[in-house]
């Protein structure tokens, strides 16, 4: 678009109601996460059932903040920063909508785990969750607040919680091996495991995404070395 110092009133508008979707979005993604574990953790199926219902929301502003975005793409041509504003926060809603199918994926399960006598190794993912939940906000935050250092930290981050997976998906397969009575609720847990695990690496993908329209360094699929050294040769 032509110079004018953003003087149009309704471009910073549409940008800023893009900006605002995206933030609401990963505040609805975040509580059925928080819902959907909470519920299996707790016993309370409506809990559960909140964070399946409440996915559609986030269906429906995605498919707002794409059209929203390409409107914006369209009708103001953007440049530099503009333009990837726009583009990560359409990369940040998609990978928000996967971590709330997640979450709704986890709740489901849960429903199916409830309906069995009371598992107590549902509570061995409660410190996955809180590690996944940790890097959803240090993600949210660092694109928000264009925090390259933050997004950077996320790597390390990421590792733990993988770490602390694999340890979980081994004691739930000795504990399987050792109850085969009660493999369906276990199996359930597996996957629920999963679930959590792919959670943070979408996070990772969103601070990713934050750096890109901080600095315009791709860092994708680099690591935290090679992505320091790139946001280095973009300053």
């Amino acid at each position: 678009m032509p110079n004018t110092g953003h003087t149009l009133a309704n471009f910073e508008n549409a940008l800023r109601e893009a900006r605002n979707n995206v933030l609401r979005m990963a505040s609805i993604s975040g509580q059925n996460l928080e819902n959907a574990v909470r519920g299996l953790l707790t016993r309370n199926s409506e809990l559960c059932n909140e964070a399946i219902a409440e996915d559609d929301e986030v269906n429906n502003l995605e498919r707002r903040i794409d059209a929203d975005s390409f409107e914006i793409l369209m009708r103001y041509n953007p440049v530099a920063g503009d333009l990837r504003e726009v583009i990560a926060g359409m990369r940040v809603a998609n990978n928000l909508e996967r971590i709330s199918d997640e979450a709704q994926n986890i709740a489901r399960r849960a429903r199916k785990i409830l309906k069995h006598p009371e598992l107590k190794e549902v509570f061995l993912v409660e410190p996955l969750y809180e590690k996944a939940l940790s890097l959803l906000q240090d993600a949210m935050r660092s694109y928000a607040e264009g925090d390259n250092e933050l997004a950077l930290s996320l790597y390390e981050k990421d590792r733990e919680l993988d770490s602390a997976e694999s340890g979980v998906l081994k004691e739930l397969t000795k504990r399987l091996d050792s109850n085969s009575t009660e493999a369906k609720p276990f199996l359930h847990l597996v996957f629920i495991v999963r679930s959590i695990e792919r959670i943070g690496d979408h996070a990772v993908n969103i601070a990713e995404d934050g750096i890109f329209m901080e600095s315009a360094a791709d860092v994708r699929h680099l690591g935290p070395s090679l992505a320091a050294k790139e946001i280095e040769a973009t300053s």
